[in-house]
């Protein structure tokens, strides 16, 4: 009776292994950029004007890289940089033009979602490029991540001249397809282990807004990066709630977050500030987390890979973050 017990035990722990691999999206990764290639600026979302893109463009040039503007770098339609339409228009082109190796969202705000549907990814596929940038970008990110194409989490042109030396120099390691790895400090809250898994999220704001639709991101058996900017702490545990109800952290291999900026709060307090709140989610699950990691609204935006395999040490007094070397 042993044998076929233990046949079956092998078995089930194939299954589950096989199980644990199919859930990480198969992913291709864009061309890395070298020396004479061009990358695009354009603003997806809000306005965003040319007289603000000199140190962003110094920097690419100094790189040896070439910059072509979009057609949105200096409209002004109320808030966003032109009509839904003339901002689809423009990145539509960046999308299609085989000459075009990056796109580089100008800013951020509020808009990108209002153009994703008008968008046409067939030539992107055969032909995908890094899309770079965050906080609303942040629809971009999980949309592309479902269709299994990395993406880039980096800084973007309106904040390059008050980022960082390390922010500036990891997003040129990551366009140059050089290896990231960081190791920062450890903090009281985080909860220690480490795991693998392909990388995914952005900013928590966007990532619930995009619950139910197509662009909705994919968590199972991967790492998570979420952080947020000007939010009031009950939204901070509204949008985590919503997850972890719809299911989000069942399978979660580890949860990195990152600078939750300017959080503001009630004349009533809340009683937790975010880093409160997420753990006390968090505490029902085993995976490491690690708070306060140098990425999102700050100046210290370190680049992250999304769709990348990377492996998350949480210790007690450092965390690394590793990002695999191979494709």
């Amino acid at each position: 009776m042993l044998r076929p017990i233990k046949h079956s035990l092998l078995f089930l722990l194939l299954f589950f292994t096989m199980l644990e691999s199919y859930s990480q999206t198969p992913i291709t990764f864009p061309l890395y950029l070298q020396k004479g290639d061009t990358v695009a600026i354009v603003a997806t979302a809000r306005s965003f004007q040319p007289e603000d893109l000199g140190p962003a463009m110094d920097s690419l040039r100094k790189w040896g890289l070439k910059v072509v503007l979009g057609k949105t770098i200096g409209p002004e339609y109320h808030q966003l940089a032109g009509t839904d339409k003339a901002r689809a228009r423009d990145l539509q082109n960046m999308l299609d033009n085989p000459s075009i190796k990056a796109i580089w969202a100008a800013r951020g705000g509020y808009g990108t979602v209002r153009i994703v549907d008008m968008l046409d990814f067939t030539k992107f596929r055969k032909n995908p490029k890094w899309i770079i940038g965050y906080s609303d970008v942040t629809v971009l990110h999980s949309h592309i991540h479902n269709m299994g194409i990395a993406t880039l989490h980096a800084t973007m042109p309106i904040n390059v001249k008050r980022n960082s030396e390390e922010a500036i120099q990891s997003f040129k390691r990551a366009l140059f397809g050089k290896g990231l790895k960081y190791t920062v400090p450890s903090r009281v809250q985080n909860r220690m282990g480490a795991a693998e898994g392909q990388l995914t999220g952005g900013n928590l704001s966007i990532l619930y807004s995009l619950l139910g639709s197509p662009s909705a991101i994919q968590t199972d058996g991967k790492i998570l990066f979420i952080e947020d900017l000007d939010e009031y702490l009950y939204h901070i545990d509204r949008m985590m709630m919503n997850l972890k109800r719809n299911g989000y952290f069942d399978n979660l291999k580890g949860l990195i977050i990152g600078g939750m900026t300017k959080m503001h709060d009630n004349s009533t307090p809340w009683g937790k500030d975010a880093i409160g709140i997420v753990r006390e989610i968090a505490d029902a699950y085993d995976f490491p987390v690690c708070f306060d990691f140098p990425a999102g609204h700050m100046e210290d935006n370190r680049a992250l890979i999304m769709g990348k395999k990377v492996k998350l040490t949480v210790n007690k007094d450092t965390v690394s973050l590793e990002f695999e070397d191979r494709k």
